[in-house]
């Protein structure tokens, strides 16, 4: 789940340098960076709450 949550991420990283999404927060290409940042938030979220 966690790599075709990484795939899905840059594939979207790279979509918004090509042609913005449009939401609020993502109207500009160089707006791709705030993508990384909730990806790693939700790695961290992934990491903290899976079960061991």
């Amino acid at each position: 789940m966690n790599k075709l949550f990484s795939f899905l991420i840059i594939l979207v990283m790279i979509l918004q340098i090509i042609r913005p999404i449009g939401l609020p927060g993502f109207r500009r290409r160089g707006d791709f960076w705030k993508l990384a940042i909730v990806a790693m938030v939700v790695f961290g979220l992934d990491v903290l709450l899976r079960p061991h």
